[in-house]
């Protein structure tokens, strides 16, 4: 996210009802869309299927039909934002430092001045897969701006992040979709931004990618059942939800919305979150706390995960640092990724039905 935007909480890089089951044949259909695409890859990339086969993990977003008590335990993959490794001076630095923690992928900002082309060679010699991209214009130019010329900006921003996923071999862009203040009134945020994003869904789902919105602190989508809405509307495999965990607490409970939006979601960001220090120390102070221990509740989070048959991406986005911090985090995430199903508050232990 731009880095002077209000922003979430993670030095800056634009994050703030049940529906239609997801197509398991999505996968191929991407694979054969990045063939078709009328962004083809540039000279020499490779679809990120030849060098990360994911033939273990379902299409992202995908929701399960099996009964609940028969599900296994999903496949649940870490990463960081690119922004949080401290440590290396090159791509290849950085990836294979996250490789020897045991990451198994990153997520950069596009457009910026990230060698994209030496970060895919990065990503296929270490293993670590750049899963994602995330637009870095959504806040300093939203798709709901009353001008035409800066939503245009924010257009052809995610424009090219779609290229640079096409290039490193990603599956998503994750995409701020509106920002409301004093200015930009809800329901113009509503029209303008809708318009703005059908014709990059569809150009998204060309190129084989996905734009994926996340919850942030943008005064726009303020509750689930909005969000699925909002999603749905569009009719297109090629949008969905990028579940942000932390940016919810204060205003909402992560494991409801993530029951309401369930199959929407696609990848889930990883960020604790404190309505204790928010009270006594301020609003933005909340986020100034480890993993596992604020109130994100990620017990109920884990429960609620595997009861939409969540599987796939959890991006940590929080204060990086060297190998000695990105060591923590990896522990912690993995603590996250083990935790039992929790008690459902009948005496009973198992996903909610």
């Amino acid at each position: 996210m731009s880095t002077d935007a209000p922003k979430d909480p993670d030095g800056g890089r634009g994050r703030p009802v049940d529906g239609a089951t997801v197509s398991l044949t999505r996968r191929a259909m991407l694979k054969a869309a990045l063939t078709a695409s009328a962004l083809p890859l540039a000279a020499g990339a490779a679809p990120s299927s030849a060098a990360h086969p994911d033939e273990d993990l379902p299409p992202v977003g995908a929701r399960r039909t099996d009964p609940v008590p028969d599900w296994p335990v999903p496949r649940l993959r870490r990463a960081v934002k690119y922004g949080m490794i401290g440590e290396g001076s090159t791509p290849h630095e950085k990836l294979a430092l996250l490789a020897d923690l045991g990451f198994e992928g990153v997520e950069p900002d596009s457009p910026s001045g990230l060698d994209f082309d030496a970060l895919r060679a990065a990503s296929q010699d270490t293993g670590v897969r750049v899963h994602g991209v995330v637009c870095s214009e959504h806040w300093r130019s939203p798709l709901s701006h009353a001008d035409a010329a800066v939503r245009e900006r924010c257009a052809q921003a995610i424009l090219r992040a779609i290229e640079d996923a096409q290039r490193v071999g990603a599956d998503s862009v994750l995409v701020v979709p509106a920002v409301v203040n004093a200015q930009i009134a809800y329901d113009d945020a509503w029209t303008r931004s809708t318009a703005m994003l059908r014709p990059l869904a569809a150009r998204a789902e060309r190129a084989g990618v996905r734009l994926l919105f996340e919850n942030v602190w943008n005064s726009f989508l303020l509750s689930p059942l909005e969000a699925a809405r909002y999603v749905d509307q569009f009719e297109s495999d090629a949008v969905g939800w990028y579940f942000d965990v932390g940016n919810v607490v204060t205003y909402g409970w992560p494991a409801q919305w993530i029951r309401i939006l369930g199959h929407r979601i696609a990848k889930i960001d990883v960020k604790e979150f404190s309505r204790e220090k928010r009270d006594r120390e301020g609003l933005w102070k909340g986020f100034d706390v480890e993993l596992l221990e604020g109130d994100s509740d990620w017990p109920a989070v884990m429960t609620a995960l595997r009861a939409i048959g969540f599987a796939g991406w959890m991006t940590a986005e929080i204060a990086g640092g060297g190998r000695d911090r990105l060591a923590d985090i990896a522990a912690r995430m993995d603590r996250i990724r083990s935790l039992p199903v929790a008690d459902q508050g009948n005496g009973m232990t198992g996903p909610p039905r």
